[in-house]
């Protein structure tokens, strides 16, 4: 599950407990419930220089799809099928990341595996602790194929194809210094508590910037076109730009 709090302009998602942080249909529902009352709360306040960190408690970020959830179901079928939901489930979550009229930072404090990493990179930034954890995209090695959307969300965030096979095809564990140094994340921090503190300054210093949210994600959605497009997203149009020019005036 996950908790939101907000601190002034920043509202921080943690996912929380102990565990594994695993993706299953109730967690992906909360986190999809945390951003429905970030986004209104948000523009119930003028819709203006908010941020968004979403973090998480323990030594893991998440791991992924719930695999045991999954398994538990009694038969093969059945497990595939739970698995595919929880892939239709979180497909319109990434849309909802994508779409968030604020700038979104992530701050990995433990491993981040498969749909968790996939959480991660959904954000705009993404701190990372130094000390312990790994992103890891499983699917090769548990034999899972990927789902289109995922590859254009990898694609749209990793575009050294170097770096797309290693994830992609080699299944490789990349620690935070590493995954820094080839442009994955941001930065790599020498703990959890380091990474979610400068996740917070990032957000409080773009959220004083004062963007006007809905232009902002406007311009995100239109820098990330093939993972907008592979999540039906629809492409602006003249209308839209009108409006949000109309938003602007007091800007201008």
């Amino acid at each position: 599950m996950c908790s939101l709090e907000r601190r002034g302009r920043v509202f921080i998602l943690s996912l929380t407990g102990d565990g594994e942080h695993c993706l299953s249909p109730v967690v992906i529902s909360s986190i999809q419930n945390a951003l429905s009352r970030v986004k209104s709360e948000s523009a119930a306040s003028g819709g203006l220089g908010f941020a968004l960190v979403t973090t998480a408690e323990g030594r893991f970020f998440s791991n992924g799809f719930d695999l045991a959830w999954a398994r538990s179901s009694g038969s093969d079928s059945a497990a595939r099928y739970r698995l595919q939901s929880m892939g239709f489930l979180f497909r319109p979550l990434v849309s909802d990341l994508l779409s968030l009229p604020m700038p979104t930072i992530a701050a990995v404090t433990g491993h981040a595996a498969a749909a968790g990493f996939m959480l991660a990179i959904c954000h705009d930034y993404v701190e990372m602790r130094g000390d312990r954890g790994f992103i890891y995209m499983s699917e090769l090695d548990i034999g899972i194929p990927f789902a289109p959307y995922t590859l254009a969300l990898l694609r749209s965030k990793i575009p050294d194809p170097k770096v797309f096979r290693e994830i992609v095809l080699e299944g490789k564990k990349i620690g935070a210094a590493e995954a820094a140094a080839k442009g994955i994340i941001d930065r790599a921090h020498s703990g959890a508590k380091e990474a979610v503190e400068a996740a917070v300054r990032r957000a409080e210093e773009l959220a004083a910037r004062n963007w006007i949210g809905e232009v902002y994600a406007s311009i995100r959605k239109g820098s990330l076109p093939e993972i907008s497009s592979a999540l039906g997203i629809p492409p602006e149009t003249e209308e839209d730009r009108v409006n949000l020019l109309s938003l602007s005036k007091s800007k201008l």
